[in-house]
C-alpha cells in the first residue's frame, strides 16, 4: 500500500472535499423548509439548465459506466460499443416523452412515474406494480456504484479480508447516507459539477497522453485485433459478426427505451424549472455520448498496455491502466473521479427509490393522508435503508452476480414502458390489459434470462441478457436482447387484454389527468404552451 501512498492521499482529500460539499448543499439555494418531497426529493422543482445538465449527466454516466464499459471492450470488443449508440438515440426518443411527463407532473404535483400511472389510469394496483418494478430495478444499480469504488481501492492496494477491504466502502456510503439525508437532491446536484469536471479532465488527458505512450491509435487497434483473433470465443472482435449483430441492435434500442424509465432519470427531469430546461438538456446531453465513446476506448488501450485484471475482477483494468500510465498524483485524481462518480448517481437513485416507496406504498396503503413533513421523513429513512441494502449486496453477494442483476434490471424496467411512456400519449389501453401485459412481459423476461448461461463466469442461469433464438426452435446461432422480446410479449398481451376487457365492457379507471382535474394555474408562465396528456 505504501507504493500507492500519493494516490491514496489525493483520492482521500478530493473525496472528503466533495463530501463536504454534500453537507453544504443543504444551505445552497436554501428553501424556507426542506420538510417536503418537493424540496428534499426534487430540489424545489427549480433547477435551471446548467444544474439539470450536470445532474442528469451525473445521474446517467456513473462510476460503473467508467469501469464496466471499457472492461466490456477489453473482454468482448466491438459488442461493448452498444452503450454509445444507445445513449445517442435515447435523447430524441425521450425528448417528447419527458417534456410531456414534466407537464403532467407539474400541474398535478406528481413526484414519481407511479404517481402518473395512478392518476392517469385510476389504478392503485397498476401504480403499485410500477413502483415495485422501479425499486427492484434500481437496487442493484445502486450496489453497482460500489463496484467502481472497489476497483479503485483494489488498485491502490486497499485489499485483503474483513474490515481491511470493507471498511473504506462502508465509510464512503455512511458519508453518502449522511449528506443525502440532510440535503436531499441538492447534494448530488452540487457534487455533479465537480464530478463531471474531473471526469472530463481525466478522459481528455487519457485519450491524448496514453495513446502517445503506446505508439498511437493504429498500434492500439492492432493489438486489440490480434488479441481477439487469438481467442477461441466466437463473439469477440473489433468488428461485429453475423451472430451478434441483432443482439447489438436490440440491446442498444432496448437500453435506449429503458434509460429514462428508471426512477432516478425521472427524478432528475422533474427537478427542472420548466419545459425549456428539458428541451435544452435533451439537445445538449449527447455531448456525454462523445465522452462515453472516449471512455470505452480505454478498454482497447488496456489491451495494448498489456494490463492484467486483479484476480478475476475485469473491472479493475481501467484503474490498473491509470496506475500504470499516469504519474501517481494524477492517478489519484483519476481514482477520485471514479469514486466521486459513484456518489452522485447513488444519491439520486436512493432518493428516487425512497420517493417511490413513500408516495406509492406508504401513502397509498399505510397512511393515506400524511403531512409533507411525514412524507419527507419516511423518504429520508427509506433512502438510508436502500443504501444499507446496496452495501449488503456488495459485501455478501458476488459482484459479478450484481452485474448480472443490473442486466436483469434493464429487462424489468422496460415492462413499465406501456403504462408510463405510451400512457403519456394515449389512454386506449385498459388498466386490466396493462396489468396482464406487465405480468406476461415480466414472466417472459425472467424466464428468458433464467435460460441464459455465461460459461466465462460459470453461471448456468442469469448469465447475461443475450437470449439465443435457437431456444425458440429457430435454426440460427443469432442472439437477441431478452428485454426486447419481453417488451413485445408485454405489448401483445396488453393489446389483447384491452380488446377483451372492452368487449366484456369492464369499467376502466378514471382519468385524473383530464383538464377538470388541473391543480396548477393554467396561466403559470412555467407551463406556457402546455400540452397535457388528456384522454386521447
Amino acid at each position: 500500500m505504501s507504493e500507492h501512498l500519493t494516490e491514496i492521499i489525493v483520492f482521500t482529500v478530493l473525496f472528503l472535499v466533495v463530501s463536504g460539499m454534500g453537507f453544504v448543499a443543504a444551505r445552497w439555494r436554501r428553501p424556507t423548509d426542506l420538510a417536503s418531497l418537493n424540496e428534499w426529493g426534487l430540489g424545489g422543482r427549480n433547477f435551471g439548465a446548467w444544474i439539470t445538465w450536470f445532474l442528469i449527466g451525473g445521474d446517467l454516466y456513473t462510476a460503473y459506466t467508467f469501469v464496466a464499459v471499457p472492461a466490456l471492450l477489453f473482454g468482448a470488443g466491438a459488442a461493448g460499443f452498444f452503450a454509445v449508440p444507445y445513449t445517442v438515440i435515447t435523447y430524441p426518443i425521450v425528448f417528447l416523452i419527458m417534456i410531456r411527463l414534466w407537464s403532467v407532473s407539474h400541474v398535478h404535483s406528481l413526484v414519481t412515474p407511479a404517481d402518473f400511472v395512478r392518476v392517469r389510469f385510476g389504478s392503485p394496483t397498476l401504480a403499485l406494480l410500477v413502483a415495485i418494478t422501479g425499486i427492484v430495478a434500481t437496487m442493484p444499480y445502486i450496489a453497482l456504484q460500489l463496484v467502481g469504488i472497489e476497483a479503485v481501492l483494489k488498485t491502490m492496494g486497499v485489499s485483503g479480508s474483513g474490515l481491511l477491504t470493507d471498511l473504506p466502502l462502508i465509510i464512503a456510503f455512511v458519508i453518502l447516507a449522511a449528506y443525502t439525508y440532510q440535503s436531499g437532491l441538492r447534494a448530488p446536484a452540487l457534487i455533479a459539477f465537480v464530478k463531471d469536471i474531473l471526469i472530463y479532465l481525466v478522459i481528455l488527458v487519457a485519450i491524448i497522453y496514453i495513446p502517445a505512450r503506446l505508439g498511437g491509435w493504429s498500434q492500439i487497434f492492432g493489438d486489440a485485433t490480434a488479441k481477439f483473433a487469438a481467442t477461441p470465443a466466437p463473439g469477440d472482435g473489433t468488428l461485429l459478426n453475423a451472430n451478434n449483430q441483432l443482439q447489438y441492435v436490440t440491446l442498444a434500442l432496448g437500453s435506449a427505451l429503458a434509460l429514462f424509465l428508471y426512477p432516478h432519470s425521472v427524478t432528475g427531469v422533474l427537478a427542472s424549472r420548466n419545459r425549456d430546461v428539458i428541451k435544452r438538456n435533451m439537445s445538449a446531453l449527447p455531448a456525454y455520448s462523445l465522452l462515453l465513446a472516449l471512455i470505452a476506448l480505454l478498454g482497447y488501450m488496456a489491451i495494448s498496455a498489456k494490463i492484467k485484471p486483479i484476480g478475476t475482477d475485469v473491472n479493475t483494468v481501467v484503474p490498473q491502466l491509470f496506475d500504470q500510465m499516469f504519474p501517481d498524483w494524477f492517478a489519484g485524481v483519476a481514482f477520485a473521479a471514479v469514486g466521486i462518480g459513484a456518489l452522485v448517481p447513488a444519491a439520486i437513485m436512493s432518493i428516487a427509490a425512497a420517493n417511490l416507496f413513500t408516495r406509492n406504498i406508504y401513502r397509498e396503503y399505510i397512511n393515506r393522508d400524511p403531512t409533507d413533513a411525514q412524507e419527507a421523513g419516511v423518504s429520508k429513512v427509506t433512502s438510508l435503508v436502500v443504501k444499507v441494502g446496496a452495501v449488503l449486496f456488495i459485501l455478501f453477494i458476488d459482484p459479478q452476480f450484481s452485474i448480472d442483476l443490473q442486466l436483469i434490471g434493464g429487462v424489468i424496467i422496460l415492462q413499465t414502458l406501456p403504462s408510463v411512456a405510451i400512457g403519456l400519449f394515449t389512454r386506449w389501453f385498459h388498466k386490466g390489459g396493462l396489468i396482464a401485459g406487465w405480468v406476461a412481459g415480466m414472466g417472459a423476461g425472467i424466464l428468458m434470462l433464467y435460460n441464459v448461461a455465461n460459461p466465462a463466469t460459470k453461471h448456468e442461469h442469469f448469465g447475461g441478457s443475450a437470449f439465443a433464438l435457437s431456444k425458440l426452435g429457430l435454426d440460427t446461432k443469432m442472439t437477441i436482447y431478452a428485454g426486447f422480446l419481453a417488451l413485445a410479449v408485454n405489448l401483445i398481451v396488453a393489446l389483447l387484454g384491452t380488446l377483451l376487457f372492452r368487449a366484456l365492457k369492464v369499467a376502466d379507471g378514471p382519468d385524473g389527468t383530464a383538464p377538470e382535474h388541473y391543480t396548477a394555474d393554467e396561466g403559470d408562465p412555467r407551463i406556457k404552451d402546455l400540452d397535457l396528456a388528456g384522454s386521447t
